[in-house]
């Protein structure tokens, strides 16, 4: 059995929750679809105990804002984050990233996670069976898009976990997925979001960095204080 975890984003405490299941559940294989870095400030807690459990990393797009420099593109807020993290990041975090590939094939898993077209930045949310065309093997798995999926067709199966530290699909609990051959499941866990909040809060963030985590969105989604 392997464990699909995928944007992680820095929320510790949706990950340890996520791992307190894998560990109950008795699975010690976990595959990172990437983006451990962005959004919240416990990145180096994540990526030392993901480290810790051997589980290998796909390079995320701000897996590699982090390590590249560059910022995000297309939002100002995931740029914030990305430069506070780059100040806390240590020495075996960084490492730790930067063994991550843009493209992996584990445990009979083809894996990318944005998509084969563009694998740091492509968003799979309508997938076809065509997006598969000429690639070998028969399961796929990516995340980016933070919304959970699986799709299956004759010969081929497609699964996207969803996210653990940022859903966006308006179900707050962490997200992930168990694979046990061609059986896969998706699965959700509550966790302690506010210490989620926290942790952010303590790093100077205006609410509206965290408030979107109490609903399951993305951040600007959120709602008034608690």
């Amino acid at each position: 059995m392997i464990a699909l975890v995928s944007d992680v984003h820095g929320n510790w405490p949706a990950l340890h929750a996520v791992l307190r299941e894998l560990d109950a559940a008795g699975c010690a294989t976990i595959v990172s679809l990437g983006d451990v870095a962005g959004y919240y400030p416990q990145l180096n807690e994540c990526a030392r105990e993901l480290e810790r459990r051997a589980a290998v990393n796909v390079l995320g797009n701000h897996d590699h804002y982090l390590l590249s420099g560059e910022d995000c593109p297309r939002s100002r807020s995931a740029t914030a984050c990305i430069r506070h993290q780059r100040q806390l990041a240590t020495p075996a975090c960084r490492a730790y990233l930067s063994r991550s590939k843009p493209f992996v094939r584990l445990h009979g898993i083809a894996m990318v996670h944005g998509g084969w077209n563009d694998p740091l930045d492509e968003y799979l949310v309508d997938v076809d069976e065509s997006h598969f065309e000429g690639l070998p093997g028969r399961m796929f798995a990516s995340g980016h898009t933070h919304l959970p999926l699986v799709k299956r067709w004759a010969d081929r199966t497609y699964v996207n976990p969803g996210s653990v530290g940022q859903p966006r699909d308006g179900d707050p609990r962490a997200a992930y997925a168990l694979v046990d051959g061609e059986r896969v499941e998706l699965r959700r866990v509550a966790y302690d979001i506010d210490a989620a909040a926290a942790a952010m809060r303590v790093a100077g963030f205006a609410e509206r960095f965290y408030s979107n985590l109490y609903v399951g969105r993305r951040i600007g989604q959120g709602h008034a204080s608690r």
